[in-house]
C-alpha cells in the first residue's frame, strides 16, 4: 500500500484517531482521581478493588495499538505526546480550580475537602504524574513491540501482535501507574497489591473482548487510507 505522512493531508481519519487517544487519556485519568470501585469479588484473597478509569484506559492502548498498526510508530508517537499535552492542561485547569475562592453556597454544600478528595489526584497532579510515567514505560514499550513484530512477521497475525504487545506493555503500565499514584498519596499503600492485580487483569481483559472489533478497524482504516506503515528501520526515539 501506499504511504503518506499523517497529519499532511495524505490521511483522513489521523487526526480523528489522535482527538480520540487524548480525550480517553484525560477520562480516564479523571476517572482515576474520582473513585474507586470495590465488586466485592477476591482472587486467592486479594480484593479486586480498582480505580475508576481502569474500565476506560484500555481504549487508549487500543487506539494506540491501531495508530501504530496502521501509521507506523512516529505517527503514535504523536498520538502519545499530543496526549500528554492535553492531560498536562487538564491538570493545570484542576490545580487552578482548586486554588480560586470557591463561592459561599458551594463552599458549604461541597467545599474544596470534597473537591480534593474527588479531584485531588488531578489538581495536585499525582495522577497525571502516575498516568504519565506509566504510559510513558507501558505505552511506548506496548507501540515499540507491535511495530518490530509487523516487521519480523511481514504484517500478519495482528490479533496474536496485538496481544502480546499489551500482556507486556499494560503489566508495566500497572506497576509504574500504581506505584507512583501511591507515593504521591493518591491511593492508600494498603490498597497497592490489589490495584496492581486489579488494573492489569481488567485491561488486558478489556482489550481481549474488544479485539475482534480492534482488528476490524485496523483492517477498515488500511483500506480507506490506502496506507500500511512498516517501520523497517527499527529506529524507535521517544522525541524528534
Amino acid at each position: 500500500m501506499g504511504l503518506a505522512r499523517p497529519g499532511t493531508g495524505g490521511t483522513r481519519y489521523y487526526d480523528l484517531a489522535m482527538a480520540a487517544f487524548a480525550v480517553v487519556l484525560v477520562l480516564s485519568n479523571i476517572a482515576s482521581s474520582a473513585k474507586i470501585v470495590d465488586l466485592g469479588v477476591a482472587v486467592f484473597g486479594v480484593p479486586l478493588a480498582f480505580d475508576g478509569g481502569t474500565l476506560l484506559f484500555p481504549f487508549a492502548y487500543i487506539l494506540g495499538d491501531v495508530l501504530t498498526e496502521v501509521y507506523g510508530f512516529r505517527a503514535a508517537r504523536r498520538a502519545i505526546w499530543t496526549g500528554f499535552a492535553a492531560l498536562g492542561f487538564s491538570a493545570g485547569l484542576f490545580l487552578g480550580l482548586a486554588l480560586l475562592p470557591g463561592e459561599a453556597g458551594w463552599a458549604e454544600t461541597v467545599g474544596n475537602d470534597a473537591y480534593g478528595a474527588v479531584l485531588g489526584g488531578m489538581s495536585s497532579g499525582g495522577i497525571v504524574l502516575a498516568s504519565l510515567a506509566g504510559y510513558l514505560v507501558g505505552g511506548f514499550s506496548n507501540s515499540i513491540l507491535i511495530s518490530r513484530i509487523k516487521v519480523l512477521m511481514n504484517g500478519r497475525f495482528f490479533p496474536f501482535r496485538a496481544l502480546a504487545s499489551t500482556l507486556v506493555g499494560q503489566l508495566l503500565d500497572s506497576l509504574v501507574f500504581v506505584s507512583v499514584a501511591t507515593l504521591a498519596g493518591v491511593f492508600p499503600p494498603e490498597l497497592f497489591l490489589s490495584l496492581v492485580l486489579t488494573n492489569y487483569v481488567l485491561k488486558c481483559l478489556v482489550e481481549t473482548l474488544v479485539l475482534p472489533a480492534t482488528s476490524a478497524l485496523v483492517a477498515a482504516l488500511k483500506r480507506r487510507e490506502g496506507i500500511d506503515v512498516y517501520d523497517s528501520e527499527g529506529k524507535y526515539r521517544l522525541v524528534g
